[in-house]
């Protein structure tokens, strides 16, 4: 089985009750569960106690405790409106009989209507004319922690293609914007929940990180405390998680031990696919 399969079978829940599903949970790096994961599987949760011809088009999050990735994690969806346009619901992610997460997300039908975006950035080189994080990091193999070298040194599902790359142990500051391509490593079925899911999965990776830049910090050197606090996301045009896609992401604001980051997603043929915001801990563990 792949490792694209595998996570996808992740993605795939076990319905328990009407409303209740369970999910199976797996560690990236340490013993947390990935943010990203407890995303998309709470949106599939809350996909399958809607109709087939409603839309996921936003969600908003917050991550409550540090989840368990050696334990199993209990979805409970609560129905809050079926309209005739949109539905709504609140789902409650549980470990250990605690609830470790929170996230409402509003479906909608197709319709149509005004239509505009930005504009994708300029001057960006095509995903086949950048390498991927796993050629760049196997460069820095010597200096970078075994267990992160352990995660980052093999065929991901999700294939990243940093446009920007530096020096993960000694990181010079710089302005607080970051691109990335992303595909999965593989085709996927036509199922849009799918697709939804995995880039809400995808959605957590780097974006937090972006507010280290200009502080010359890098998750590798492990000297700042990270945690994801709150995560939303709006889908807005329809889009392939197995075709290339642009993530550029930035960070306005870092304050009080918190960075405040953006991200815009775009298709490769410059469609304006999803925005995400996001909020996380960014405590530093020295003083410079």
């Amino acid at each position: 089985m792949s490792q694209l399969d595998k996570l996808v079978g992740l993605l795939d829940l076990e319905q328990l009750e009407v409303n209740l599903f369970r999910g199976e949970s797996r560690a990236i790096v340490g013993s947390r569960v990935f943010g990203g994961q407890v995303l998309g599987q709470a949106l599939v949760a809350a996909g399958r106690t809607v109709a087939e011809d409603r839309f996921a088009h936003s969600l908003h999050a917050y991550f409550l405790r540090a989840g368990d990735a050696e334990a199993p994690i209990i979805y409970d969806v609560e129905r809050a409106r079926d309209g005739g346009s949109f539905n709504t619901r609140r789902i409650v992610a549980i470990q250990h009989g605690r609830p470790i997460f929170n996230m409402s997300v509003s479906f909608q039908i197709q319709e149509e209507g005004c239509d505009h975006q930005l504009d994708m950035p300029e001057e960006i080189p095509a995903p086949e004319d950048v390498e991927s994080e796993v050629d760049l990091m196997e460069r820095f193999r010597d200096r970078m922690p075994q267990h992160f070298l352990d995660t980052l040194i093999h065929q991901r599902p999700i294939e990243i293609r940093p446009i920007d790359p530096d020096d993960p142990m000694e990181p010079e500051p710089v302005a607080p914007f970051r691109n990335s391509w992303m595909r999965t490593r593989g085709p996927l079925p036509d199922d849009d929940g799918i697709h939804r899911a995995l880039l809400a999965y995808a959605s957590d990776f780097r974006l937090l990180a972006t507010a280290l830049l200009p502080h010359g910090r890098s998750i590798f050197q492990e000297r700042t405390q990270m945690a994801s606090l709150d995560h939303a996301m709006w889908f807005h045009r329809p889009f392939r998680m197995d075709d290339w896609l642009l993530y550029h992401m930035d960070s306005p604001s870092a304050s009080n031990a918190r960075g405040f980051t953006r991200g815009h997603i775009f298709s490769r043929n410059g469609d304006l696919v999803a925005s995400v915001v996001q909020e996380g801990l960014i405590r530093p563990r020295d003083q410079d």
